[in-house]
Formats: structure tokens, C-alpha cells, sequence
């Protein structure tokens, strides 16, 4: 499970990274041309300020018009990118065109200047339509800066014949480039019909300023699916009315893309307190767009109609099967479970093996809320699979649960309920619902559901937690909503990771606490709603696009070297015919 495409794929994310300060790179650039003219002055006059004209200023020229040529057409790129993209450009040029200077001498230094500069404009053309407009055509222009303005220098040093053979060589780099991004577009457009650049335009956007185009992606690959989802309605005398309800759909699978801030919008759609828990779904169930959410909180609103409520329920029951654990209670003739591997890691499980644990569970009660604490993780992993042997441990689990809590009798029922923010952000692991705590007591027994807003948790962090909470209730749970607004690069940003378990504790504290203080006489009413036609990316899509993505890995960095070569070899060919 630790080796699957996606988990491959999500690795890439560690070579993403910020462009630094333009004003860095331009110092860069400018060093760069004053240590070439230095150089070139010891060697002698002929090439005097080769460093500054040759290599700076046609940086300098890319650096500044890149950004409004870009912006002509509707797109953005930061001056801190153009100006990165320059120096590297320079810096290739500088070691493509001088390098073998210092071995063949310096008769060649025009050819191979012509060359780097027919190779940079190549590279420009291939990032430029990656990070700011896939559109190739509309990238040609600011592509060519760089290089047009070598050539205007390289005609004023070299001979005449200089200005021909550098522009057909931009035409053959440029032609190779185009080539290569063709073929880099071709898996996923024959697989998928998607623009792969396009793509990742959206996406740099969404880095940049929050853009929410991917859903367009999103949703061109989608599939309905219809998916149950079980929710508690607790309502108290003169107290506030409290949700807790189980989606069985992914909270992701970005930032604010998709259903990555699912808790928070459905926690903000209902009257009371609403604890939104993390169901059975993996990433194949992530919502192609926000505006799926409106479709499920109508569902769970319809479910309310009619409910019948109950004053009772069960005392909290742990069971376990292997490494899964599994706390249960009755409510009414309602079943809540929540699961966990802690300190094993717990992951996404399957859709089937929780529907398939559901409805084995409707033959004892008549709804089965089964929750995915989603509180441990040790490594970015793929989801827990049906019929793996992990997969067998949560149906075993639930069968043992399924059998004591039938028995167990039922008492009656006061719930409390607290939410506390905290002041960490997103990048500290944190969403914005901050810490929940759904607290029972019955038959004596008090039990607390406590609820972070953050996608997993580090390993011991759970523990850590649980051991402040048990220091007030009989029984707990350490849950996660599994909120994807936590990850924008990366999967892994869990809480804990960041912000030391110490320093999460006393808010946990305050939660419990409050939550206990909160506990009054209750009745529950349990639904399951039927929510119909969701868009989500659709069965195995995930993994197909991770395949997709890894198999064109594995061939881009050999075909982009031997198309180089060739264009190369093509280019010493022109300079031996134009000789």
C-alpha cells in the first residue's frame, strides 16, 4: 500500500518549490556578466563585455517584458518566476556556449553561442506554456526574448553570417519544444481528454491567488454517484441542538478546491453546533466542485423530516480485531462506531468496506454511522483496500461491535456539546473549525467525541490527546474531519507536524471541559440520507491518472534527451552547410 501510483505521484510534490526575489535573481544575472567580462578581459579585447551584452542584458530585457507580454493575453506571471527563468536561461547559455570554448577554443564560440541561445529559448517556450498559458501560439513571442536579444548583440560581435544560422536554430529548438510539449499532452489527452499544461496552469493559479479553475477538470471527469449518509440529531430543552453527521464522500482534494473545505461549509449550513466526522471515501470520491456540497446538505436537511427521537442510550464499548479498534454506542436504535489503527497508521478506507460494514450493521439497527477517525499518520500511504487483510480487520471489528452493542441496555441519554478555535492556520495543519467535542453520559458512563479540524494526525499525537481526555470522560475518541483546505503542494501537513502536541493540549482541555459542563437531558433522532447525483472524480480515477502521470515520467526524460540530441546534431549540420 506504501508503493502505489499515487503515492509516487504525491512525491513529486517535494521538487515544487517558490521562486525566490527578483531582485536575487537580478543581482545573479548582473554578477554573472561582470564575471564574464572580467574573464574575457584577461583573455584579451576581442570579446570585451561579451559577459554584460552578451549573457545579462538579453536576461535583463526577458526578465522585464516577459510579465506584460504574458499579461496581454489574459494571463499572470510573477516577475519573481520571469526573472528565475531568465537566470536560468543565462546560466544554461553561459556553460553550453563557453565550456567547450575552453577546450576547442574560441572559433566555436559563435556556433555554440547560437546554439544556447536556440536551447534557452526552447526551455522558455516549455516553462512558460507550463506555468502561464498552455496555448502555445500565444507563448512564441515571449519565448523569443531572450534569445531575439542575444542575436541583436551576437550581430553586432560576430559576422554577419552569425544572424542567419542563430535564427534557424531558433526555428529548429523551437520546432523540437514544440514536439516534446506535444507529447507530454498526448497520454492525457487520449486517456483523459484533458489538457495536461492546462492543467497545470490552473493549478500554479490556484498556488498564486487562489483560482478555483481546476474544478473545470474536475468536473469533465467526473461521474454521479449516490452515496448514504448518517447523521445524529440531538435536541435538548432550552439547549443548543447539535449534528453529528458521517459523509461518505472525500473532503478533497485541495485547499478550497472541490470538497476540501466540506466540514466547514456544512458546519456553517445547519442551525446549532454540526460536528462533520470523515466517512468511508478515498480520493476517487472527492467532489469535482464546492457547489456538489449544496446537494448533500440538502439531503441531510430532507433526512430530518420525520425523525422519531429517542431518550436513550447505550454506555460507550471498545472492541478490536488485529490492529483495528472500534468505539461504539447505541443511541436510540441508531449505532455510532468509530475506528482507528492508532498508532498504526490509519488511512482512507474504501467506500465498499464501509458500506459493506453499514449495511451488514442494518440488520441489528436501524443506522450505522461508521466513522474513519483518521488520527494516525506515519507515512503518505494508499487507501485501505476490500479484501486486504486491514480491510478484514475493520469487518471483524465491526461484527465483535455489532454483537455487544445489540446487547448492551440502554439508559438514559444527556449529551453536551463545545467548539473551540484555535489560533493556528492552515499551513500549521489546522482549519477553521478548529477543536469540537461531542460529550454523552448514560448508564453512569460519560464518553467524548472529540473532533479536529485538520487532515490526520501526527503519530502520538492521538495518544497524547486521548490521555488529557480520559482524564474527564470513561471513554474517548480523537477524530479528524480530514479537511483538505490543509494541503495546497503536499498530502502531508498533519496536525501535529507542525504545532507540537503541547501546545494543541490546553485547547483540547478547554473543549472538554466545556463539553462536560454542557451535558443536559437530550433526545436523539437518527437519519440516513440518500445523497443523489454528487459528482465526485469517479471510481479509480485517481489511479489512473497517477499511472498516466508515472508512465509519462518514465519516458519524457529519455525521449526529451535523444530530441536534444538530435537538434544538436541538426544544428552542427547547418553550421557545416552555411561554412
Amino acid at each position: 500500500m506504501e508503493s502505489g501510483p499515487d503515492v509516487r505521484v504525491e512525491r513529486l510534490t517535494r521538487y515544487i518549490f517558490s521562486a525566490p526575489s527578483w531582485p536575487r535573481s537580478l543581482a545573479l544575472i548582473i554578477l554573472l556578466g561582470l564575471l564574464i567580462d572580467g574573464a574575457a578581459y584577461r583573455v584579451g579585447n576581442e570579446l570585451f563585455l561579451i559577459g554584460t551584452l552578451g549573457f545579462s542584458v538579453p536576461a535583463l530585457v526577458a526578465l522585464l517584458l516577459t510579465v506584460p507580454l504574458v499579461e496581454v493575453f489574459g494571463r499572470q506571471i510573477t516577475y519573481n518566476r520571469s526573472a528565475l527563468l531568465a537566470l536560468t536561461c543565462t546560466v544554461l547559455t553561459v556553460i553550453l556556449s563557453l565550456s567547450p570554448v575552453l577546450i576547442f577554443g574560441r572559433e566555436l564560440f559563435p556556433a555554440l553561442y547560437a546554439g544556447a541561445l536556440g536551447l534557452s529559448s526552447g526551455l522558455r517556450l516549455l516553462v512558460l506554456v507550463a506555468v502561464a498559458d498552455y496555448r502555445i501560439t500565444r507563448m512564441v513571442v515571449p519565448a523569443f526574448l531572450q534569445g531575439a536579444a542575444g542575436i541583436a548583440v551576437g550581430a553586432w560581435f560576430f559576422t554577419p553570417g552569425f544572424v542567419p544560422y542563430a535564427l534557424l536554430l531558433q526555428v529548429v529548438f523551437g520546432l523540437v519544444f514544440v514536439f516534446l510539449i506535444w507529447l507530454i499532452e498526448r497520454p492525457l489527452k487520449r486517456a483523459f481528454q484533458i489538457s495536461g499544461l492546462n492543467f497545470l496552469n490552473t493549478f500554479i493559479a490556484h498556488l498564486t491567488d487562489g483560482s478555483k479553475n481546476m474544478e473545470d477538470f474536475f468536473r469533465e471527469i467526473g461521474e454521479e454517484v449516490y452515496v448514504p449518509q448518517v447523521s445524529l440529531f440531538f435536541s435538548r430543552d432550552g439547549g443548543e441542538e447539535i449534528l453529528f453527521t458521517v459523509p461518505n464522500v472525500h473532503p478533497g482534494p485541495m485547499g478550497d478546491v472541490g470538497g476540501g473545505n466540506l466540514p466547514r461549509i456544512l458546519h456553517d449550513t445547519f442551525a446549532g453546533e454540526t460536528l462533520v466526522a470523515h466517512g468511508c471515501a478515498t480520493h476517487d470520491f472527492n467532489l469535482v466542485s464546492e457547489s456538489e456540497i449544496g446537494k448533500i446538505a440538502r439531503a441531510v436537511e430532507a433526512s430530518r423530516e420525520g425523525l422519531s427521537f429517542s431518550g436513550t442510550a447505550s454506555r460507550p464499548v471498545r472492541v478490536a480485531s488485529g490492529s483495528v479498534s472500534l468505539l461504539c454506542q447505541r443511541f436510540g436504535d441508531a449505532l455510532l462506531m468509530v475506528s482507528t489503527r492508532s498508532p498504526e497508521r490509519t488511512e482512507d478506507l474504501d467506500y465498499s468496506i464501509g458500506m459493506a460494514i453499514m449495511a451488514e450493521g442494518r440488520c441489528s439497527f436501524s443506522e450505522v454511522a461508521f466513522v474513519d477517525a483518521h488520527n494516525c499518520m506515519t507515512s503518505v500511504g494508499s487507501p485501505v483496500l476490500p479484501a486486504t487483510r486491514i480491510a478484514m480487520e475493520y469487518v471483524v471489528a465491526a461484527r465483535e461491535g455489532f454483537r455487544v452493542a445489540r446487547d448492551l441496555p440502554l439508559e438514559p441519554l444527556a449529551v453536551g456539546v463545545s467548539h473551540v478555535r484555535v489560533p493556528f492556520t492552515r499551513e500549521q495543519g489546522f482549519g477553521s473549525l478548529g477543536v469540537q467535542v461531542l460529550a454523552t453520559e448514560a448508564g453512569g458512563k460519560r464518553a467524548a467525541y472529540v473532533l479536529v479540524d485538520g487532515n490526520n494526525m501526527a503519530g502520538g499525537v492521538r495518544e497524547r490527546l486521548l490521555s488529557v481526555v480520559l482524564g474527564y470522560v470513561d471513554e474517548a475518541e480523537i477524530m479528524t474531519t480530514d479537511t483538505h483546505t490543509v494541503n495546497t503542494i503536499s498530502g502531508k501537513n498533519p496536525v501535529g507536524y507542525v504545532v507540537p502536541a503541547e501546545e494543541i493540549v490546553p485547547y483540547v482541555e478547554q473543549a472538554i471541559r466545556e463539553a462536560v459542563a454542557d451535558i443536559a437531558p437530550a433526545r436523539v433522532g437518527s437519519a440516513t440520507a440518500s445523497c443523489e447525483g454528487v459528482v465526485v472524480f469517479g471510481s479509480q480515477r485517481v489511479s489512473q491518472l497517477a499511472s498516466t502521470v508515472n508512465a509519462m515520467l518514465a519516458f519524457i526524460a529519455p525521449i526529451s534527451f535523444m530530441i536534444l540530441v538530435l537538434a544538436f546534431l541538426l544544428s552542427v549540420f547547418a553550421y557545416i552547410l552555411l561554412q
